[in-house]
């Protein structure tokens, strides 16, 4: 059974991809950059240091990739965390795992002060042991060090009894290096193929009918009867 659930952030529990990918689209135009809108938002869920890289070569990011990423960081706060807004029922969610004895975990590739905004927005301060992002760590997803962060921030769980709730193939590339399971939101907006390739068990619209699943069988909560049945297969292997 699961007893530990690492929530992502972005695109999970709150409604910002798109925000996001136009505050990145505008900073690069400053950089002398003009990127198609879908090309930015395909790489939201990656942090600065393994954003960056897919669009400026090592020498543009030498002089003046930290001087991008704070007028990215700057843009977002003034331009668009005004505007983003939690997914439904992001609250009883919590609420009803933290009674039904699951600990929680928030692993963001978000700044630290935007991830507190994000909590007061969705009214789930003191709904989860841990939290974790990416001033935290060396390296952001899809490599594993958030989650792994998280891990230990919920006293090194056996991974069979965790599982890692996120809307981007990142998400799910990061769990998986750490033997983690995945379930993949479509909230987010990225494609249900491409979530699927990178490794998650099962795919919800939001964290409304993660929700419902809770509601209706905690028991085998957050898999519905398909995706339970090819996880015992794989772990019977």
């Amino acid at each position: 059974m699961v007893e530990n659930v690492i929530f992502d952030v972005d695109g999970t529990l709150i409604d910002s991809v798109d925000e996001h990918a136009e505050a990145w689209r505008r900073s690069f135009i400053e950089f002398g950059r003009d990127i198609p809108f879908a090309h930015v938002r395909s790489q939201i869920g990656k942090g600065a240091d393994q954003l960056l890289p897919v669009f400026f070569n090592d020498e543009e990011l030498e002089r003046f990739g930290k001087d991008l990423e704070e007028d990215r960081s700057a843009r977002f706060k003034r331009e668009f965390l005004p505007k983003v807004r939690p997914f439904p029922r992001v609250k009883d969610l919590f609420q009803l795992l933290r009674k039904r004895g699951r600990k929680i975990a928030l692993a963001s590739s978000a700044k630290d002060d935007e991830l507190k905004r994000y909590v007061e927005l969705c009214g789930i301060d003191g709904l989860f042991e841990a939290k974790t992002n990416k001033d935290e760590v060396d390296k952001s997803k899809p490599h594993p060090d958030i989650f792994e962060a998280a891990l230990v921030k919920l006293g090194k769980p056996d991974p069979a009894t965790v599982v890692v709730v996120g809307d981007t193939p990142y998400d799910a590339l990061a769990a998986g290096k750490l033997h983690l399971a995945s379930v993949g939101v479509l909230c987010g907006g990225f494609r249900a193929e491409d979530l699927r390739t990178a490794g998650c068990r099962t795919l919800v619209k939001d964290p409304a009918e993660l929700l419902r699943r809770l509601e209706e069988d905690p028991e085998i909560w957050p898999w519905d009867a398909a995706s339970r049945d090819t996880s015992k297969d794989e772990e019977s292997r």
